[in-house]
């Protein structure tokens, strides 16, 4: 497998989630970032539109996401302050409780991440998604996400028994490791955001304005 280098930055990557039956799951469009000791970083501006059978939404922040060796991809979103998206209309007065609780790190368990070449010479990064994912809202608060759909799927896919033990292990050591924020979930996170705020692309991955 071919793995994006420095020389690599600014071309546009095709992110590409599938599950375990190969049916797509959610799909973008990201611009290469760079690489360093964790792994492959890719940005997604404000405005990203993310799609999969029967949803979709556009990224109300920048956002950044890891695609490292192992079976797990971080996202890290910027923050708006904004945090959750209330019903009614809360006031003022709700507007740090509101912030306390946007997701600024998100990271699916996944298999290992697999780069080829497109078409069009950018990139395409695939893996399947195991359902679990480790959440840290912007109070600390963290959690595991999806275990249901992770027990639901082992009967409906028939995920081997490996498989189960592999990504229970991987989340437990991510939800350490982000507790404790060791490795890509210190300062690894903001500088790559900072280095997103500072490139000029758009939501759709190409340069502003084209």
């Amino acid at each position: 497998m071919t793995l994006p280098t420095a020389s690599d930055c600014g071309a546009l990557v095709h992110t590409d989630f599938r599950k375990w039956d190969d049916t797509s799951h959610w799909q973008s469009y990201g611009t290469l970032l760079g690489v360093d000791q964790h792994g492959c970083w890719v940005g997604y501006p404000q405005g990203t539109h993310f799609e999969r059978p029967g949803a979709a939404f556009d990224l109300e922040c920048d956002s950044v996401s890891l695609f490292p060796a192992g079976g797990n991809t971080p996202a890290f979103n910027a923050p708006t302050g904004r945090g959750i998206k209330p019903g009614p209309v809360l006031g003022e007065a709700y507007k740090h409780l509101l912030a306390a609780e946007q997701v600024v790190v998100y990271v699916d368990i996944t298999t290992p991440p697999v780069w080829s070449r497109t078409e069009d010479g950018g990139w395409r990064v695939t893996m399947i998604d195991l359902d679990l994912d480790i959440v840290q809202r912007a109070n600390g608060f963290l959690f595991v996400d999806d275990e249901d759909e992770f027990l639901d799927h082992q009967r409906a896919f028939g995920y081997p028994d490996d498989v189960v033990r592999g990504a229970e292990a991987e989340a437990r050591v991510v939800f350490e490791a982000l507790r404790e924020h060791r490795g890509p979930f210190g300062d690894a996170g903001a500088l790559w955001l900072r280095r997103l705020a500072d490139t000029d692309v758009s939501a759709t991955g190409r340069p502003r304005g084209a």
